[in-house]
């Protein structure tokens, strides 16, 4: 043990002030080391605790030691700057959502950014009562998202129309679209009112895949094919483009009749 009882140089004879000056270097050259901590602190004063083999260093508020590192070990048993071989289970605050720097990526970012790239199933929905069929929530990092008809027929001739919307409301205009039937000839109308898929009249049940896919800012590319699955052959193509003003959360497929028949769900990823 190498402590003092202060850091104080006692006021006696020549010899008195010798003998107190060595020892106080002494338990400062050894940082006041011993067992127990020394009975005199200072603000970030060094303490070699012996017992459990700890560097210790007073805090500023001259409250408590804090352990600093191992004593006998090579860098204190701390990582070193360059290439570091960590134990335990080290953390590290997890990045939001998206962050493409050189922040170290924790398993919880890993686990968030595995489940955003792996498409994501919605709700299947009955489309058999009603004009529309709505999916709201879609999430902001969606970049493409499926639109997935099964036996969808509606009671009436009017062309059903795929709207795609934003936190505001669906978007009702603006639309680049072109829906065609191919049932022996072609039938081919355009549309500025939403994605239309053009089945010319009633009765048909149709199913396929409508595919929205987001080619930069919020502008959104649709293509598409279905068929009819009701013994009448016909072939449904859907294309267009629009333009919406703030990033796509919702879509639905409307009507002027009402939906009798089938289910839709969506997947986006």
């Amino acid at each position: 043990m190498a402590q003092s009882t202060d850091l104080v140089v006692p006021n006696t004879s020549a010899a008195g002030v010798r003998s107190g000056t060595n020892t106080r270097l002494v338990a400062l050259a050894t940082h006041q080391s011993g067992t127990a901590a020394p009975s005199t602190t200072y603000p970030y004063q060094f303490w070699a605790d012996t017992t459990n083999g700890l560097l210790k260093q007073r805090d500023g508020a001259n409250a408590a030691f804090v352990t600093v590192g191992t004593l006998g070990v090579a860098n204190l048993g701390l990582a070193t700057l360059a290439s570091p071989t960590f134990t335990g289970t080290p953390a590290a605050p997890t990045a939001t959502a998206g962050t493409n720097t050189t922040q170290l990526a924790n398993t919880a970012f890993v686990a968030t950014a595995v489940a955003n790239a792996l498409p994501v199933l919605g709700t299947v929905k009955n489309s058999n009562t009603g004009s529309s069929v709505d999916f709201t929530s879609i999430p902001s990092w969606a970049k493409r998202v499926s639109v997935i008809f099964n036996g969808v027929g509606t009671n009436g001739s009017a062309t059903p129309r795929l709207q795609l919307g934003t936190s505001s409301g669906l978007t009702t205009t603006g639309y680049v679209a072109t829906g065609s039937v191919i049932a022996g000839s072609v039938s081919t109308a355009n549309s500025s009112s939403g994605f239309m898929i053009n089945s010319a009249s009633g009765g048909h049940a149709l199913s396929g895949v409508v595919q929205l896919a987001n080619i930069s800012g919020n502008t959104w590319i649709a293509s598409g094919i279905l068929s009819t699955v009701d013994g009448t052959v016909a072939t449904f193509v859907v294309a267009g483009t629009v333009a919406l003003s703030a990033v796509l959360d919702r879509l639905s497929l409307i009507t002027t009749d009402t939906f009798d028949a089938g289910t839709i769900n969506i997947l986006y990823e």
